[in-house]
């Protein structure tokens, strides 16, 4: 039995884990709130791994490409496409929220005892000095993961420009990446039972019945990041890759299993990449390099949450949007997707950002929270999957991908 069941593939674990999870938490009800425990050492223990992850897979990546032309060459292509596709994903939500008006006609009640998040008390120039940490170890300390990829980018860009005298260090690097990746493989064996955990409480603390006032806001969700995950992915793939579709979505399954049940992008990021490398045959510093990048700057699905509940909370109050409004609402969503952290929650602080720069009242906020772990668990496996994509686009056009190796997707 024991053998059955570690030879049996990630995924299909962390699926049947989904449904009994599901099961659990429809008999429960409340009481799933018992075995929520479990779920949340899961999280910490994948947490545990994300600041060295990072760190090492980035130096590592960088070191690996071998010269500053072609960083330069990767990162352009890979920041062009995070930047291109949070566009259409911020502009995909206002588009659905235009048509559907999920706020028209709804009376906003606070709930009892609910807080109201403070909006942001930094200005965008602030936001941009704060990039650079004073202390890098502080950094990593308090887990502010924009710091440490700016520090870390640096840290490989150095060793990459000494050239020789920095080979002892690029191998300690290599070194180190593979330790956590190792490290990695161990904490996921813990996967199927934090999930089951975490999909029961969600399922016994919110039940169905809860949802259905808010049953637009939620399908439009879904359709949106189903529409990117469907559309917008597959015409990268296919186009720019030059790769066939339903072997991508073979190779990252296992990622978005977690990503979905988790609804943390950190916590999706060791098994993202191994997914990227392994299943999908993109090279090691192709991977470490983009698949770290966009774990924190790519979040297409959290843009296009953050611009359907701008305008769900407009709508919600009677409030007149001009074409400034909704250019306002596109900067602000990208923005606040890129600064958010990949952890269950991390977008209603960022929410008050965009609310608040075209006069929405943040009370939507706390209307919000009550569905918004649900909201969470989609837009981040999009935000996962559109990772994945950028990197094999950019391993393509790079020629750091095994063709054959992303072929045999099907076969894992």
């Amino acid at each position: 039995m024991i053998k059955y069941w570690f030879t049996t593939p990630l995924w299909k674990r962390v699926i049947l884990a989904l449904v009994l999870g599901v099961v659990a938490g429809v008999l429960m009800g409340e009481q799933a709130e018992s075995i929520k425990w479990i779920g949340d050492l899961f999280i910490r223990s994948i947490k545990m791994l994300v600041v060295p992850l990072i760190f090492f897979s980035l130096v590592s990546g960088i070191t690996a490409i071998g010269d500053i032309g072609k960083l330069g060459s990767v990162g352009g292509r890979a920041i062009g496409l995070f930047l291109g596709t949070a566009a259409i994903s911020v502009s995909l939500g206002m588009l659905l929220a235009e048509l559907v008006q999920p706020g028209a006609g709804l009376i906003i009640s606070l709930p009892e005892g609910s807080a109201i998040p403070a909006p942001p008390d930094q200005s965008v120039i602030e936001m941009i000095v704060n990039l650079v940490p004073e202390n890098p170890v502080m950094a990593m300390a308090q887990g502010s993961i924009l710091p440490v990829i700016v520090f870390a980018v640096l840290f490989g860009i150095s060793i990459l420009a000494t050239g020789g005298e920095g080979a002892p260090l690029a191998r300690a690097m290599d070194a180190g990446s593979i330790v956590m990746q190792k490290m990695t493989m161990i904490v996921m064996e813990l996967t199927p039972f934090g999930v089951f955990a975490l999909i029961a409480w969600v399922a016994g603390t919110f039940g169905f019945e809860a949802l259905l006032p808010l049953g637009k806001l939620v399908m439009l969700n879904y359709v949106g990041c189903g529409l990117i995950l469907v559309i917008v992915y597959p015409l990268i793939i296919r186009f720019i890759a030059r790769l066939p579709v339903i072997d991508f979505y073979r190779g990252i399954i296992d990622a978005q299993a977690i990503a979905f049940s988790t609804a943390s992008s950190n916590a999706a990021l060791p098994v993202t990449l191994r997914c990227v490398e392994r299943n999908l045959g993109v090279s090691n510093s192709i991977a470490s390099f983009t698949v770290a990048l966009g774990a924190t700057i790519n979040m297409n699905g959290t843009a296009m949450y953050l611009g359907v509940i701008a305008l769900f909370g407009a709508q919600a109050y009677g409030i007149e949007l001009t074409w400034i409004s909704y250019v306002i609402i596109a900067l602000t969503s990208t923005l606040g997707a890129i600064g958010a952290a990949g952890v269950p929650g991390s977008g209603l602080v960022m929410m008050s950002l965009v609310l608040s720069s075209i006069g929405v009242p943040l009370e939507t906020i706390a209307f919000v929270a009550g569905i918004n772990h649900l909201l969470d668990m989609m837009r981040t496996m999009t935000n996962v999957t559109g990772d994945a994509t950028v990197a094999v686009a950019v391993g393509r056009m790079a020629g750091e991908i095994d063709v054959e190796e992303y072929r045999s997707a099907d076969d894992i």
